[in-house]
C-alpha cells in the first residue's frame, strides 16, 4: 500500500509507546508533508538526543551529563533513595514537589515469565550502591502491577540488611496501574503516605 521508505517510517514509528498502526500512518504522512527544513530539524533533534543522552554512571538515569543533575546536586538528601523503573518516573516523582532525595533507576522490572532476572534490572549495582552509601530510607516507587509487586518483594527481602527502612507508595494507586497515568497530586499523596513494607 505504501512505498518502501514510507512503510519503513511507519514501522519505526509503531515502535514508540502508545502508537498504533493508524497513528503511525498519520504521523508518517504528516512528517513527509512538513516543510523540508522543519522536518530535517526534527530529524536532527532526534539524532542529537539519541547521540548525547546516556545513562548516569551512578543512578542509571538518562542524562546529558554524567553524573546526572540529581546525583551531582549537593542540596539533595543523600540518606533518601527512591527506586523507580525508568527515567520518566524520576520526572513524575519530581513533579510532585514532595521528594528531595536521590534516585536509582532499575531500567526494568522482574518478570520470570519473560526471563528478566535481577541482573537485568541493575540489582547488583543497586546493592553495591547501598553498601557504599549510608541510606536511611529506601523508597520503592514502582508500578503496582504484577511485575512491580514481584520486584518490590524481591528488593525488600534482599536489601533489608543494608538500609534502616524500606517503604513503598501508599495504596492510593490502583493495582495494575501505571505511574505515568497518575496525577501529580495523587502521586504526591501516595509518596507522602508511603508506608514500611515490613508492616504489611
Amino acid at each position: 500500500m505504501f512505498s518502501g521508505l514510507l512503510e519503513e517510517l511507519i514501522q519505526n514509528l509503531r515502535r514508540l509507546p502508545g502508537i498504533g498502526k493508524k497513528s503511525a500512518q498519520r504521523l508518517a504522512l504528516h512528517i513527509i508533508g512538513m516543510d523540508k527544513e522543519e522536518a530535517l530539524k526534527l530529524s536532527a533533534s532526534i539524532a542529537d538526543a539519541v547521540k548525547n543522552f546516556k545513562n548516569c554512571s551512578i543512578c542509571n538515569m538518562l542524562s546529558e551529563q554524567d553524573p546526572c543533575g540529581f546525583c551531582s546536586d549537593e542540596t539533595r538528601q543523600n540518606n533518601l533513595l527512591c527506586v523507580v523503573e525508568n527515567t520518566q518516573d524520576v520526572y513524575l516523582i519530581e513533579n510532585t514537589n514532595e521528594y528531595k532525595g536521590k534516585y536509582f533507576v532499575l531500567n526494568g522490572l522482574l518478570s520470570p515469565l519473560e526471563g528478566i532476572g535481577p541482573d537485568d534490572i541493575y540489582f547488583p549495582k543497586l546493592l553495591a550502591y547501598l553498601k557504599d552509601n549510608s541510606v536511611d530510607e529506601l523508597i520503592l516507587a514502582l508500578n503496582p502491577s504484577a511485575e512491580g509487586e514481584t520486584t518490590m518483594s524481591f528488593l525488600a527481602t534482599q536489601l533489608k540488611p543494608f538500609v534502616k527502612k524500606i517503604t513503598r507508595l501508599s495504596t492510593g494507586l490502583p493495582f495494575g496501574g501505571d505511574l505515568e497515568y497518575t496525577s501529580s497530586i495523587t502521586l504526591g499523596n501516595a509518596l507522602k503516605r508511603r508506608y514500611s513494607i515490613k508492616d504489611n
